[in-house]
This record gives C-alpha cells, sequence and structure tokens, in this order.
C-alpha cells in the first residue's frame, strides 16, 4: 500500500497528488520515479517547494533517528502489532530493543 492507494485523492490540499507521488518516490526504490516526482513538483509548484518539500521528508528520518538515539520507548500498540514482523527479520536481538520495549535486547 501506498499513500496514492487513497482512491487518487489528493489529501484535500493543493498539490496534493505531486506531494504523495513524491512521498511515495521518497520511501521506494525506482530511482526514475523519483527524478520525475521531482521534476513535477519543480514544474508545478517551483523550485522553493521542491526544497521545502525535500526538506519535510528528510526532516521525517531525522527525527526516527533522534526517538531512537534518544532510547523513547515503543507505544505499546505499535509493538504489539509488529511483534512478528520484528521477529522474522530478527530486529529484538539488538540492545536498543529492549530499551524500546519490542525485546529483551539480551537475546
Amino acid at each position: 500500500m501506498t499513500a496514492a492507494d487513497s482512491g487518487g485523492r489528493d489529501g484535500g490540499i493543493a498539490n496534493g497528488t505531486l506531494l504523495l507521488r513524491f512521498a511515495d518516490a521518497v520511501l521506494g526504490e525506482d530511482l526514475a520515479e523519483l527524478a520525475a516526482a521531482r521534476e513535477a513538483i519543480a514544474a508545478e509548484m517551483g523550485g522553493a517547494a521542491l526544497a521545502d518539500t525535500a526538506g519535510v521528508a528528510s526532516l521525517f528520518n531525522a527525527i526516527d533517528r533522534v526517538a531512537d538515539a534518544t532510547g523513547i520507548p515503543m507505544e505499546e500498540q505499535k509493538a504489539a502489532v509488529t511483534a512478528d514482523f520484528r521477529a522474522t527479520i530478527g530486529v529484538d536481538n539488538f540492545a536498543a530493543a529492549g530499551e524500546k520495549g519490542g525485546g529483551t535486547g539480551a537475546e
């Protein structure tokens, strides 16, 4: 599922379709689609809007890293919903997992 799977909606904001396309491309692996999404934003909204859009997307990555580095615990609901996924890929074996509420960190 992607952000654009919302039935073709635009999130109720101007240029929402372009922004959703960019968000999906940033999280995807298709470099050509990322380039096309950037070009579409620049063409429709301007270079400054592209810089702002890329900055906001980048901040989400940074915020996650700050949360991880400070040891903010994972919410109980999130831990429950992701337990099988985390076990499958071995995330609970990382030392910090116990600090996050996901695992013991001693495995």
